[in-house]
This record gives structure tokens, sequence and C-alpha cells, in this order.
């Protein structure tokens, strides 16, 4: 009689993870943050609670805890939340931005900080100055037009050092000076400088050490620094909270040993009075 050997029991499969326990990417987060900045440049959340839903994002660990800051936003169009990105750059379709028109007569017009970009920036400087930067703004599409046209005045553009830069121009008289660049990822802003001057300066660079994820990253900073800043708050005030308790025990103290004091020397008196 030959014997055999029982087969192995087959082992059990793993349970299937639930979505919200899922870890989330840096992509999850930096999505989930781009849908925060669209709400606040809409209106739809003020500078405090957006810093506080941004600290809550780059402090998440799993998709289950990116769901809660978004609840009662409007989901975007593709219905997918928190779904990692295909790039660092989100380009999607939403309310599209008018055209914009920088306008400097015997002036200056100046666009710079955190602002939206539209599609097309018409920049006009006449014996005036226009200045363009785009270190710090935020990029709806991927594609960027400027019309710049400068006689006898001056136009100047600052972008990113990580976006594609282009141009199609001419200086009479004048200087067309466009600093073209080409992104290593091909998903990247692309911003294209068109027009001419005329006696004047068409100006457009990248700014050197100014990226896109840079703010990211930046904001990430400043959220952690006021989200650490009220705990040392917090323990100065514990500190000086036990300081007070400490000094009132020990008033009180004082304030029982005079107690004591005048009780035994109004006994004391007490007693010399009987043998009197």
């Amino acid at each position: 009689m030959k014997l055999t050997k029982p087969a192995p029991a087959a082992k059990p499969a793993p349970a299937p993870t639930a979505d919200a326990d899922i870890r989330a990417s840096d992509a999850d987060r930096d999505r989930v943050a781009a849908i925060l900045r669209e709400a606040l440049a809409e209106g739809r959340l003020d500078p405090e609670e957006h810093a506080e839903r941004i600290d809550v994002v780059y402090r998440a660990k799993t998709m289950g805890e990116l769901e809660p800051v978004l609840r009662d936003l409007p989901a975007p169009a593709d219905g997918a939340r928190t779904t990692p990105s295909a790039g660092a750059y989100e380009y999607g379709p939403a309310a599209p931005i008018p055209d914009q028109n920088l306008v400097a007569i015997f002036s200056a017009s100046t666009r710079k900080g955190r602002w939206r970009v539209p599609a097309r920036i018409n920049a006009v400087a006449i014996f005036g100055s226009v200045e363009i930067d785009l270190t710090e703004a935020v990029f709806p599409q991927q594609q960027v037009t400027i019309n710049a046209t400068s006689l006898l005045g001056s136009v100047e553009i600052r972008v990113p050092e990580n976006v594609t830069l282009r141009s199609s121009g001419s200086g009479v008289l004048g200087a067309f000076e466009i600093e073209t660049h080409e992104a290593d990822d091909d998903n990247a802003p692309q911003v294209q400088v068109n027009g001419y001057a005329v006696l004047g300066s068409v100006e457009a660079k990248p700014k050197r050490g100014a990226w896109i994820r840079d703010l990211r990253d930046r904001l990430r900073e400043d959220r952690l620094d006021r989200h650490e800043r009220p705990s040392g708050e917090r323990r100065e005030k514990y500190e000086r909270h036990i300081e007070e308790r400490l000094e009132r025990h020990g008033r009180m103290l004082e304030e029982r040993l005079e107690r004591h004091e005048r009780r035994r020397a109004e006994r004391r008196e007490r007693r010399e009075g009987r043998f009197r």
C-alpha cells in the first residue's frame, strides 16, 4: 500500500483593503490641495478654512483622511477626487477665465503674487512699464499666450524655472529678448510670448530658483509652522499657569502660617491672663 502525503491546505486569500484605508501618496495630496486652491480662488473657502484644510491634507496618511476636507465642495467634472494624477500639474474643465489686459500709458501696471492665469494676456506699455510675474501663479490650463506690445516703454515677464517658455516677436529700434526654455516635463505649463518692441523693450525669462512645486513646499512649511507655533504658545501658557499656581500656593501657605502664629499668640496671652 503506497502512502501519499496530503496536499497542503490552501492559504486563505488576504482580505481586500478598503479604499479608505489605502495609503495616500504625494500625488493624492497634491490633487486634493489643487481642489482646495480652486475653492479658495472661487470664494467657497476663506483663507482661514483653506489653511486648516491644507494642514489636514499634508498630514493625512490614508485616502479616508483626505475625503472629509472635500465633503462639502463640488466634485470635479471627472468625478474622481482622490485618484492619483498623471503629473504634477492639474489641468481640467473649469469656468473659463477671461482674458486679462495690462495697459500702462505714462504709468506702471503690475500683476504678481498668487493669481489664476488666463489663457491669454495682453500687455501694452506706452511710455510706461508692465510687469507680469508668474512665479507664484496657478495655471488652470497648460497653454498661456502673452501678447506684448512696447512703444517707448517696457514689458517684463518672469516665469517659474520649470515651465516651457517660447517666443515669436521682433524689435524695431528696440529689444525683444526672450530667454526661451523647454521644460523637462512635457506636461508642464507652456508660456508663449508674442509681440514687438518699438523704441522699447520686451523681456521674458525664467526666475532662477522659482519652481512651481516650491510653492507647494512653501505652503506646506507655512502650514507646519502655523501648526507648531500654537504648540509653543500652549507650552508657555501652561508654564505660566504652573508658576501662577505655585505662587498662589506659596501665598496661601504664608497666610496660613501667619494665622497660626496669631492664634498661638492669642492663646498664649489668654493663658498668661488667667495666672495673673
